[in-house]
C-alpha cells in the first residue's frame, strides 16, 4: 500500500511538473513574440532571424501528451 501511495504521489508530481513546464513554455513563447515585434519596430536586424519564427510557435499540450503516450506505448 505504501508503494502504491508513493507511486500515486510521484504521478501527481510528474503531472504538475508537466503543467508548469507547459505554462512556462507558453509564457516564454509569448515574450519572444512581443520582444520580436518591438525589435522589428525599432529596425533591429536580429529581429528577422529565422530561428525566432520557430521559437515563436506555440507548443500545443495535446501534441506533447500524444507524443509522450506514443513513446510510452513503444516502451511496453
Amino acid at each position: 500500500i505504501s508503494q502504491n501511495r508513493a507511486s500515486i504521489q510521484a504521478d501527481k508530481r510528474a503531472d504538475l511538473d508537466l503543467q508548469v513546464s507547459l505554462l512556462s513554455e507558453h509564457e516564454v513563447t509569448r515574450l519572444i513574440v512581443l520582444v520580436t515585434q518591438i525589435a522589428k519596430k525599432m529596425d533591429i536586424k536580429d529581429a528577422n532571424e529565422a530561428e525566432l519564427d520557430e521559437l515563436a510557435q506555440d507548443v500545443h499540450p495535446e501534441d506533447v501528451m500524444d507524443t509522450m503516450e506514443k513513446h510510452k506505448e513503444g516502451e511496453e
